[in-house]
């Protein structure tokens, strides 16, 4: 018996050291195969239907393709256009800062302080000067870092869709290991598996549009009342909305820095156009997507969220929703078939 035991010990330590290794090769790609399964859970009915007609393998070249230019391009092209503009907005603002150029802010700050007495005593100017100075050493500096890394985000996007296209090739036979690896009845699997591929399904695409959409919104406000850089500050309501923040944490101040450089009429149409347009799209298109769909608290979406992002990269903003909501599946499904069973008397 103590021999049986420690080849047992030996076997599991030996599986445990393999699975450690194997954990070592795949970290340098777990955030592009996170992605990949993301996209292939979300684009997986546009494989079904092709996959009827063409066969698996040409239905996941195809549908990985779609994916390439209906998400991946566009993505792409955005975020070279928010590169540029926030390497020229830094460089604007470091010559602006040089050249003395926010007496504007000091003019408006003046005017308002004859009207409340007690801003006399906060030296804004200083305030923004100096935070000026520090954003625009930031921004600078990051320019950089992001130009250097634009070698690993395409070596990334070019392993999430090589990766897609094996995913949806081979869904059935993942989804038959998926099936056999999960400690559960069949109903209950099956439960599970549906509830989370309607979550990932229903929470990226909603929350990617809506986020979108804001985004266009208000990168098109902002050009339509002459503030520059609206490509950059339409990506940055974008990702804030993907957060519960919201558009407003840029368009708000927007419109209160525009009242205090003497434009108020300007001030106006960023103000009621944000809150009546922008961030309204919120309001209106998420229930509307998310109906009939998995729902979660604020707070438990909010700790996931940040949760997610902090442990997990961006990546977290659709991973840490979709554990939290899968634990508490389980723990729904425990309480339903487990828990709420009166336990077996044993014969006495």
């Amino acid at each position: 018996m103590s021999t049986d035991r420690i080849a047992a010990a030996l076997s599991l330590a030996a599986l445990a050291g393999l699975l450690y290794l194997l954990f070592l090769v795949f970290q340098p790609f777990l955030s592009p195969l996170g992605w990949a399964a993301v996209l292939a859970i979300v684009f997986y009915p546009m494989h079904a239907r092709l996959e009827q007609r063409w066969g698996a393998t040409r239905a996941a070249a195809a549908t990985t393709a779609a994916a390439t230019v209906l998400v991946i391009g566009p993505i792409l092209l955005i975020m070279a256009a928010f590169v540029r503009e926030a390497i020229d907005g830094a460089a604007a603002l470091q010559d602006a800062v040089a050249d003395g150029r926010l007496g504007w802010i000091e003019r408006g700050w003046r005017s308002l302080a004859q009207r409340v007495p007690a801003a006399q005593r906060v030296d804004v100017v200083a305030l923004v000067t100096d935070g000026a100075k520090r954003g625009a050493v930031f921004f600078a500096g990051q320019s950089g870092t992001l130009l250097r890394n634009v070698v690993g985000v395409v070596f990334d996007l070019v392993v999430a869709l090589f990766a897609t296209f094996f995913l949806l090739r081979d869904t059935r036979t993942i989804m038959t290991a998926v099936r056999r690896i999960l400690p559960l009845d069949e109903p209950v699997r099956e439960k599970l598996i549906t509830q989370t591929r309607e979550l990932v399904s229903v929470s990226v695409t909603s929350s990617g549009l809506i986020a979108a959409i804001q985004g266009a919104l208000g990168g098109i406000l902002f050009a339509a009342v002459g503030i520059d850089g609206a490509v950059f500050w339409g990506v940055v309501m974008a990702f804030l909305s993907l957060v519960p923040l919201g558009a407003w944490v840029v368009w708000l101040p927007a419109a209160v820095l525009l009242a205090i450089a003497g434009s108020p009429g300007r001030a106006v149409i960023v103000a009621g156009a944000g809150f009546g347009i922008v961030s309204a799209v919120d309001n209106i298109m998420r229930p509307a997507m998310m109906s009939g769909g998995t729902s979660m608290n604020g707070l438990l979406i909010l700790i996931a969220l940040l949760g997610g992002v902090a442990a997990f990269g961006m990546l977290g903003l659709v991973l840490g929703p979709i554990l939290v909501a899968t634990v508490l599946a389980l723990l729904k499904t425990y309480m339903a078939h487990g828990a709420g069973k009166p336990a077996k008397q044993r014969p006495s």
